[in-house]
């Protein structure tokens, strides 16, 4: 038989179990950032609606604070919806933020494979997707949530197709962000010679001044070449590829260029190939990285 003694303690017991859960609960939702993958906006230069995805860190809903930007690219093939699905964005960002490895940061992932794939313009000049980047996506969501929208606090990073825009983007406008990121990017075509075999491929005859006009602009090693030192400088490089990327090439090239020209940055090669299993393993590296630039080191 249980005295009065007895049944206050299993009481108290119960309660402090009950609170403790309620705590962990509690603390468990508030750990938990947030994605919106199938966000939209319109496009007066793409003449289009554009999807688009974000992650918003786990203190977003209960600050009234502003927050530094990562762009992050998806690669031929996905769509914003990539980094989510298959790179775990959620859970990879929301454990770094966790464990102290990155700051909180919100993170917009655009669609880039609705009409014409890729993120630039076209060579006609009748898809404009680059300045769609740049005029539309940036400035609506740098107002829509709370961004920081100065350079120190925007970084980019993508893989293979999207490591490609990460390096152009960035090379082109070292002006906007603070880092970048290229993972098992396509540079562009290594010499003119094949982007005018990959033209022929696709029956596209344009004059050869076009041509080469358009090459020199989409081929980071032609960048890194024309960029001067100081604007090559400005960011902070993170360059990574698995030793068995057919992309190797490319991006070995590219650290050499830089090596050449004392551009700082990091360079990785690791055990892998051109595979989510690859670039899930960079994304936490990436999120530090770029987080060291955002805390000014």
């Amino acid at each position: 038989m249980y005295t009065v003694r007895g049944r206050n303690l299993i009481n108290m017991r119960n309660n402090l179990l009950l609170l403790c859960a309620l705590v962990w609960l509690t603390a468990s939702n508030a750990q938990t950032g947030k994605v919106f993958d199938a966000l939209t906006m319109k496009s007066e230069i793409l003449k289009s609606e554009r999807k688009f995805a974000v992650y918003l860190p786990p203190d977003y809903e209960t600050s009234n604070r502003s927050y530094p930007v990562l762009y992050l690219l998806h690669g031929a093939g996905d769509d914003q919806t990539g980094w989510v699905q298959f790179g775990e964005v959620l859970r990879i960002t929301d454990n770094a933020i966790q464990e102290g490895k990155a700051t909180p940061m919100i993170i917009v992932m655009p669609d880039a494979n609705t009409g014409t794939r890729g993120y630039f313009n076209s060579i006609k000049g009748d898809w404009r997707y680059e300045d769609f980047f740049f005029e539309e996506l940036m400035p609506y969501v740098e107002k829509k949530y709370r961004i920081k929208g100065e350079k120190r606090f925007r970084a980019i990073a993508g893989l293979s197709m999207g490591g490609g825009g990460s390096f152009m983007y960035a090379l082109r406008h070292p002006e906007l962000f603070s880092s970048a990121c290229p993972l098992s990017a396509y540079i562009g075509a290594l010499s003119l010679d094949d982007f005018k075999q990959r033209l022929k491929n696709n029956n596209e005859k344009y004059e050869d001044g076009l041509v080469s006009a358009y090459y020199e602009k989409h081929n980071a090693l032609s960048l890194i070449q024309a960029s001067s030192l100081e604007d090559l400088k400005s960011v902070r490089w993170y360059i990574d590829c698995g030793d068995d990327d057919f992309l190797y090439e490319g991006n070995s090239l590219v650290h050499i260029a830089m090596k050449k020209k004392e551009v700082p940055h990091e360079y990785r090669v690791r055990e892998g190939r051109h595979s989510w299993t690859y670039w899930r393993e960079s994304l936490p590296v990436v999120l530090e990285f770029v987080s060291d630039a955002f805390h000014q080191y």
